[in-house]
């Protein structure tokens, strides 16, 4: 073997590789350790931001950006700092494969309607009045609401209320442009206006686990918005049993009219984490990012604890250990990059077996505060 090292470190070896770059060749004999990895190692890093951040330069940016002075939305994205490297702007990659950010949508403000090749997923935190309005349908949009917006389709957003609304995107934007499948088209006038009655899909929904007969053909978005109270009370029905050992109470947001994600290439849930709650370490492939929408607690990823609180973003990377525990009772929306795995059968799990399936705390994450 060491003979083999000496060979390849070699001046005759090292010339040839040098000879071929010229003609934009490479030498797989010396990539393939570096691009086939024995497990994933992901540049994306664990890493959690405080709202208190988030506020704050929120209210700044209200100040400076509004949508009368161009600009699509005042929307601030969480760039993940292993992936600066990405150019240009590190791709807005939150994570390996998915970009999030806060947006802030002020009384009286329009966001003009756009589509594109990216699908796009809102999680609300804050506020009241505002509406989503996509492909003619007004969503008015409610904390704790979930929407989905897959791509090509028109969609914008307007505030008729009287306080700030805040919520959070989240789109497959690192995946599409890795893939240079990136196509992006304004609406003719500012916003699409109302071709069916206000929240018209959720009317159709109100069942529940039943669909209309005119959904039995698959529909990209049957529903395009969740209703808090609905996923509350899925939880509430799943908290009379045993909570899952990793995850806790967790609910996904699916497409009834195929069974699948809501959203094609991002998967959503909705976790409860009872007080005391602490889960059982695991790892895969996919990628997560968090949000608190109520509560605290702590999550250990790969030995280093995050402090969270309501309000907070989290990224746990692919392929990392990660155990959750809740101070309070906590409730954690999230969104992956599992239907993308599962679309290349990529997706694989592993449970953490040492220490009765809990990790030993190695360090303290230090937020950066303004």
């Amino acid at each position: 073997m060491s003979e083999k090292m000496d060979f390849f470190q070699s001046q005759t070896v090292k010339d040839f590789n040098r000879e071929i770059e010229k003609y934009h060749l490479g030498p797989l004999w010396h990539a393939i350790p570096d691009l086939m990895h024995k497990q994933p190692t992901p540049q994306a890093e664990a890493y959690l931001w405080k709202w208190e951040t988030l506020h704050a330069k929120l209210m700044e940016a209200q100040e400076i950006f509004t949508p009368d002075r161009g600009g699509e939305r005042r929307a601030i994205f969480f760039q993940n700092p292993g992936l600066t490297y990405r150019q240009p702007w590190g791709w807005a990659s939150t994570t390996q494969t998915l970009y999030a950010a806060v947006q802030l949508l002020l009384p009286g403000e329009t966001a003009p309607s756009h589509r594109h090749t990216q699908s796009a997923l809102r999680f609300i935190m804050q506020g009241e009045g505002a509406y989503s309005i996509v492909q003619g349908e007004r969503f008015f949009m409610a904390e704790g609401d979930f929407l989905t917006t897959p791509k090509g389709l028109w969609h914008g957003h307007a505030h008729l209320g009287d306080k700030p609304m805040i919520w959070m995107d989240c789109l497959d934007i690192p995946t599409i442009y890795a893939i240079s499948g990136t196509f992006f088209e304004g609406y003719p006038e500012r916003i699409e206006q109302p071709k069916v009655p206000d929240n018209f899909s959720i009317s159709r929904y109100e069942g529940g686990m039943v669909r209309p007969i005119g959904d039995r053909e698959p529909k990209i978005a049957p529903v395009g918005s969740y209703k808090w109270s609905q996923t509350l009370a899925a939880l509430e029905g799943l908290s009379r049993f045993e909570p899952d050992a990793y995850d806790g109470y967790a609910v996904e947001f699916i497409n009834p009219s195929t069974g699948k994600t809501a959203n094609p290439n991002i998967a959503a849930w909705m976790q409860k984490l009872p007080a005391g709650f602490h889960s059982k370490a695991h790892r895969h492939t996919s990628s997560t990012i968090y949000q608190v929408f109520k509560g605290s607690g702590y999550t250990i990823i790969n030995g280093v604890r995050y402090h969270w609180s309501q309000g907070d973003f989290f990224v746990v990377p692919n392929w990392a250990w990660h155990e959750h525990v809740a101070d309070e009772e906590a409730y954690l929306f999230s969104a992956s990059d599992l239907p993308i795995m599962e679309k290349f059968e990529l997706q694989q799990e592993e449970s953490y077996e040492a220490s009765e399936g809990h990790q030993t705390i190695t360090g303290e994450f230090k937020p950066l505060l303004p």
